[in-house]
């Protein structure tokens, strides 16, 4: 999706207050740190150097970032950082497959003293059995949201006792 495609149906083109322009072609990603830092929170979208009809605000980069999100309400979402070094997409999505689990969204961004924090949706309705693949995998999980949550865990922890007590 490009910057084209985010224009304001709101805004018109001659407002005063934008300064700053961007190619019509570029990719949403690079829109957004230039929307953040231009002044008034507004780009002047322009093609080869014509105004191609339109200004990007806050509101309509926002819109078009979600239409790239495909609304799913069977996932469930895990947080985890690890080393820069050991991160590997490859990795991760054996790792969330070892669960018999399918990987829908992987986002990662940088964190604290060279770590990187990685977002994951996931195909299930309870995502304990993946967060404990993962945790084997040797990534430090510190979220996880959907399913039942704290029941589900209850649950899960419980299994594994009888487990234990049956292969005694």
């Amino acid at each position: 999706m490009t910057a084209r495609d985010a224009i304001s149906l709101t805004r018109g083109v001659d407002n005063g207050n934008v300064s700053t322009e961007i190619e019509g072609g570029a990719h949403l990603l690079e829109v957004l740190p230039r929307l953040l830092d231009s002044p008034g929170h507004m780009l002047r979208v322009s093609s080869e150097g014509d105004l191609a009809g339109g200004v990007i605000d806050e509101t309509s980069l926002l819109e078009a970032m979600i239409h790239q999100i495909a609304p799913r309400y069977d996932c469930c979402v895990i947080e985890m950082e690890c080393a820069a070094a050991d991160f590997s997409a490859s990795h991760i999505a054996r790792a969330v497959e070892d669960s018999d689990v399918h990987l829908v969204d992987m986002l990662t961004n940088p964190g604290e003293a060279g770590r990187i924090r990685i977002t994951l949706r996931v195909r299930c309705e309870d995502p304990v059995a993946t967060v404990h693949s993962l945790e084997r995998y040797g990534y430090e999980v510190s979220a996880s949201y959907g399913g039942n949550g704290a029941a589900s865990s209850a649950a899960f922890e419980r299994w594994l006792a009888v487990q234990t007590l049956i292969n005694v």
